[in-house]
C-alpha cells in the first residue's frame, strides 16, 4: 500500500490575457496563453484514517492561507474522493509554498491540481489526466492548465485548452509585491474602466513562440488586466518600468497581478534583472524561473 506521495506543481504566467464580455453568471470570456514555469510548490500527501483530511502549509505566505474546506487543495482532495467513490479515503496534506500568494501566478490552482495528482496516486484511483480534467475545471478555471503544463492557449473561462508548439527555453524574473491583489477586485476594476474587446491571441505571439524568437515574444506580451491592476496598485507601473530599463525583453503583470513578469534573454540576464529589481523598495523579492515545464508530476 502506498503511504505517501510527493508531487511538484508549477506556477503559471500569462503571455497573453485578453478579456471579453461577461456572461449571465458574471464570468468573462477569456483568450489566454499560459506558460508553466519552474517556480512551483511541492505537495506531500500521506495516508490518513478514513474521513480524516488535514492541510498544513510551509514557506511563502503560509501564515495567510486557510486550511479548511475553503482552500482549493482541501476541496480537491474531497472532490476526488467523492467523485471516484474512494473507500476509506483520508489524507494529510503538507504543501511547501514557493508560488506567491494572491500574486497572479495561480498558486491556489496549482495546489489544487497537485493535490488531485497526489491523491490519485496515493489512493491508487487510476484516473488519467483526461479523467481529472473535469474535476480540475470544477475547482477553478486555471486548475486544468496546471495539470497539463507546457504552453497552451486557454479559451472560455481559460479552462478549454489547446497545447501550443513552441521552441526554446524562456527565462523569467518575477518581481513580488508586498501585498496581494484579489482577482475579483481586478475584474471589477476592469469592468469599471475598460470596454471588452477581442479575445483573439495576437498572431505575432503565436508565431514568435513557434520560432523561439524570444525578443518577439517579449514585444508581443499583452494583458488586458494590467491596466486595472496598476490602477489598484500604482507602484506596479514603476516596477514594470524598472525592469524594462534594466534590459528586460518584455514586461507584463502576471494574470490579475500584482506579480510582475520580465522576460530575459538568458539565465544570466534573468539574474541581472533580479538584482536590479530587488533594489526597489516596492519589490518584496525577485524570483527566477524558466519555462515551459511539465504540469503536476509525481516525484520519485
Amino acid at each position: 500500500m502506498t503511504t505517501a506521495v510527493r508531487v511538484r506543481v508549477p506556477a503559471k504566467v500569462n503571455l497573453a490575457l485578453r478579456v471579453g464580455g461577461a456572461d449571465a453568471s458574471g464570468y468573462h470570456e477569456l483568450g489566454t496563453v499560459f506558460q508553466a514555469v519552474s517556480l512551483g510548490d511541492e505537495i506531500l500527501a500521506e495516508r490518513a484514517p478514513a474521513g480524516v483530511f488535514t492541510l498544513a502549509f510551509h514557506g511563502e505566505g503560509a501564515g495567510f492561507l486557510p486550511v479548511d474546506d475553503t482552500n482549493l487543495a482541501m476541496r480537491a482532495a474531497k472532490l476526488l474522493a467523492a467523485r471516484c467513490e474512494v473507500t476509506g479515503a483520508g489524507v494529510r496534506l503538507t504543501i511547501r509554498k514557493r508560488i506567491p500568494v494572491a500574486g497572479g501566478m495561480a498558486g491556489g490552482s496549482a495546489d489544487a491540481a497537485g493535490t488531485l495528482v497526489a491523491c490519485n496516486a496515493l489512493w491508487q484511483v487510476g484516473a488519467t489526466r483526461s479523467d481529472l480534467h473535469p474535476l480540475a475545471a470544477e475547482l477553478g478555471a486555471d486548475v486544468p492548465f496546471l495539470l497539463l503544463g507546457g504552453t497552451a492557449i486557454g479559451t472560455g473561462r481559460g479552462d478549454q485548452l489547446t497545447s501550443m508548439m513552441t521552441s526554446g527555453t524562456y527565462h523569467w524574473t518575477f518581481a513580488l509585491a508586498h501585498s496581494g491583489l484579489s482577482t475579483p477586485a481586478v475584474f471589477r476594476e476592469f469592468d469599471r474602466t475598460s470596454t471588452p474587446d477581442t479575445t483573439e491571441i495576437p498572431v505575432e505571439l503565436v508565431e514568435a513562440l513557434r520560432l523561439g524568437d524570444t525578443g518577439a515574444v517579449g514585444a508581443s506580451l499583452v494583458n488586458d488586466l494590467q491596466g486595472p491592476a496598476v490602477s489598484l496598485l500604482p507602484q506596479l507601473a514603476h516596477t514594470l518600468r524598472l525592469g524594462l530599463e534594466a534590459g528586460a525583453l518584455g514586461a507584463i503583470v502576471s494574470g490579475s497581478g500584482p506579480t510582475c513578469a520580465f522576460l530575459a534573454g538568458s539565465s544570466a540576464h534573468a539574474a541581472e534583472l533580479a538584482t536590479a529589481l530587488a533594489r526597489f523598495s516596492g519589490v518584496r523579492a525577485a524570483r527566477r524561473a524558466f519555462g515551459p515545464v511539465a504540469g503536476a508530476q509525481v516525484l520519485p
